[in-house]
């Protein structure tokens, strides 16, 4: 048997295509067939290689594991929301992996202050008094390798949870209904779900979305209770394959909505929620390029919709309009377009609407505070901090008078409050616990800006310890990026980060084009024919950190995942010089043959953002000039880690697997590992105790890189 000292080399099987008479040679797809025993055998020898590899960094993942459950507090609640009658909340317990979901009784109907439990409340005991225990989430996890809840919801009378699970990782979820008075399963049982279920408006039928073989969430259903899946109707069915639809109902249980959207243009179908036969109606047909969200409002007494668009502009108009079908002549402003503004979504309550927006490159929360005429105010809930990362969120309840709103930044751990709209006072209900003495004052957040060369100046968000920068000098950084589908990658703390910035590393953010984090405009300049903007300025921010002193680039290590894979593969292509290893999450590597295969999951609805490659010449031309595995070259690359997982539906590992036998077979002597989870889906391992021994695996490899394994954390930190 070959030693797990040499790296393994896949077998060059080459596959000759032609496109727009373009000529390519692919000699490892055949990597892709997941249950021939030959591509099993490669990944296990690949795995061996890379637990041979880094065998010397067992003790180091083993350190950085327990510094991670040490500033853990284990046994652990949420804060309680209230829905209805019952404030819910999770709780977690020393020693095991998944928790609980439990309730108790609110008090009255103006009790909107959440329960606090006892200081010295135990994981064998209730945390509040009259606690029900809905979930016990390890207990259905028990007897599988991979366990994910993909969601659970209480039926309107509240005696019913319809709860989802997926024990393979490949997002097909399993739901079964329990009856809360006694614990016991109802006998309905539905497979092949994406996710959780959204409840009528009685507890006698709930709605589901089910995915066509391309993985394309495309059918809405109709469940009534009593009977058997084969029986479901179907409701609503998206036949264009660029969109994806998804079901949900108004927070005033009025209505069931049903969203359809591609990447580019939306469209919504209202139900009555009161009706278990409702037909959807259409509110406003699709219009190309137009997207949209809906949300029921109560406006001086009488129903509206609420229309958040860019049929207005980019950065989004929030309108208004009767509760009815209503074309876009008849959405009125409520909320102008502001190029400087950038609506991100609207929440309806019976006394104030919330606006999730973004400004200048921060989040914003703003309410709206209604009175008998309609808007009567408006102001931002502010918080002292200009790197935070604050949002809005657990709000379930219409009646509320509360806003419930999170903040966070790179060295504030995440914070709970309430927001009062009668008073306008905020209170802090939780900040997490970070055990071990943790003191926010011992770091310091900058944002930097760095010049693309196209001259757009592109933020960096930065944390680092104040004593390891007390002689200005550089210090190792581990840099992070994404740049894809308008997703802004903010500002947030991290508890297995501090395993970095303890030993006197640095972190930062590039938020780079692509990204939403400074409006649709920064999205915009990082796709389709702008993609090579998002690499542009990857690259820009490292060499910026080099140059500024903060780092150089012999301590430089560069991380992203799925689409930040790709990012990563690109920029290791282009500057490998820049770096001094690669992290590539579950990577979308292989753009070119994905995005050139229709039959695969997500490739159709992707063209708005990669292109078509399979109709466009151009478009062709444009991802092959990118597309890390096209790109691979005999170049000087830094060492290179990629992480996948088998059973992953939405990259497949396939992708990363190709990537790494290319880059072995063109770059001689390429220091490349490859480490396949083989049960886990696009979000890893499940349960947080295995999470977090994956986590500190990679961390290891990185302090590696940096040429920290050998350093201890910071004494007093």
């Amino acid at each position: 048997m070959t030693p797990v000292t040499t790296p393994p080399r896949a077998e060059r099987r080459p596959v000759t295509t032609v496109h727009h008479g373009r000529e390519r040679t692919d000699d490892y797809d055949w990597l892709r067939v997941k249950d021939d025993p030959a591509v099993l055998a490669h990944l296990e020898a690949e795995n061996a290689y890379t637990q041979a590899r880094t065998e010397h960094l067992a003790d180091l993942r083993q350190r950085i594991f327990d510094e991670i459950k040490a500033r853990t507090l284990e046994t652990d609640l949420s804060v309680p929301t209230r829905v209805r009658g019952y404030w819910y909340y999770g709780r977690s317990f020393e020693g095991r992996q998944y928790g609980a979901s439990c309730r108790v009784p609110a008090a009255g109907p103006d009790d909107w202050t959440p329960p606090r439990p006892a200081e010295d409340a135990r994981a064998d005991q209730p945390a509040l008094p009259g606690e029900e225990v809905l979930l016990d989430l390890d207990q259905l996890a028990e007897g599988h390798e991979f366990f994910s809840l993909g969601g659970s919801s209480v039926s309107p009378d509240d005696r019913l949870l319809a709860y989802a699970i997926d024990v393979v990782g490949d997002e097909r979820y399993t739901v079964r209904v329990r009856d809360l008075a006694d614990g016991g399963l109802l006998d309905d049982e539905l497979t092949g779900v994406l996710g959780g279920v959204t409840w009528g408006g009685s507890a006698d039928h709930f709605y589901y979305t089910t995915v066509d073989q391309a993985w394309r969430p495309d059918k809405i259903w109709r469940h009534r209770l009593g009977t058997a899946q084969a029986e479901d109707e179907l409701v609503f069915h998206e036949p264009d394959e660029r969109f994806t639809v998804g079901v949900g109902r108004t927070r005033s249980r009025k209505f069931v909505v049903i969203a359809s959207s591609s990447r580019t243009t939306s469209e919504y179908h209202v139900l009555d929620a009161a009706d278990p036969g409702a037909a959807p109606w259409l509110f406003a047909a699709r219009t190309e390029g137009v997207e949209y969200a809906l949300e029921h409002a109560v406006l001086a007494g009488e129903d509206r919709f609420l229309v958040l668009h860019n049929a207005s502009g980019p950065e989004f108009e929030l309108s208004v309009c009767a509760a009815e079908p209503t074309p876009r002549e008849g959405w009125t402003p409520l909320l102008a377009h502001d190029l400087a503004v950038r609506l991100e979504d609207v929440d309806a309550f019976a006394g104030h609407l919330v606006v999730s927006q973004r400004s200048g490159g921060s989040t914003q929360v703003r309410v709206l505070t209604l009175g008998p005429e309609g808007v009567d105010g408006d102001e931002l809930v502010r918080f002292p901090s200009e790197l935070a990362t604050v949002g809005a969120g657990g709000n379930p309840s219409f009646e509320q008078p509360t806003v419930r709103v999170g903040m966070t930044s790179l060295a504030e751990p995440s914070s709970v409050h309430d927001y009062d709209v009668r008073t306008g006072s905020l209170t802090l209900l939780k900040r997490a616990p970070v055990l071990g003495g943790y003191d926010a004052a011992d770091y310091e957040e900058h944002r930097l800006w760095a010049t693309a060369p196209d001259g757009v100046e592109v933020p960096i968000s930065l944390v680092v310890r104040r004593d390891a920068r007390a002689g200005g000098g550089p210090v190792p950084l581990h840099l992070y990026g994404y740049g894809a589908y308008e997703i802004s990658i903010d500002p947030s703390f991290s508890v297995a980060r501090l395993s970095l910035l303890d030993r006197g590393a640095a972190f930062a953010i590039a938020h780079v084009r692509g990204g939403g984090e400074l409006g649709r405009h920064w999205y915009d300049d990082g796709k389709l024919e702008h993609k090579q903007h998002t690499f542009d300025d990857f690259i820009t921010c490292a060499r910026h950190l080099v140059a500024t002193g903060w780092t150089t680039a012999d301590r430089l290590v560069a991380e992203g995942a799925s689409a930040g894979g790709l990012l990563m593969g690109a920029v290791v292509n282009q500057a490998p010089d820049a770096f001094a290893g690669i992290v590539a999450g579950v990577p979308f590597v292989d753009t070119l043959t994905t995005m050139l295969d229709s039959s695969l999951p997500l490739t159709v609805g992707e063209y708005d953002e990669w292109g078509d490659p399979e109709h466009d010449p151009v478009a062709y031309d444009r991802i092959a000039a990118y597309a890390p595995y096209e790109n691979v070259a005999e170049l000087p690359y830094p060492p290179i880690l990629a992480e996948t997982s088998l059973n992953d539906t939405r990259v497949l590992y396939v992708e990363p697997a190709k990537w790494v036998a290319r880059l072995r077979e063109r770059a001689a002597g390429a220091d490349v590992l490859l480490r396949t989870e083989m049960a886990a889906g696009h979000g890893g391992v499940s349960g947080r105790y295995r999470a977090w021994h994956d986590r500190a695996f990679s961390l290891a490899w990185i302090l590696d890189r940096m040429g920290l394994a050998g350093v201890g954390i910071t004494p007093d930190a």
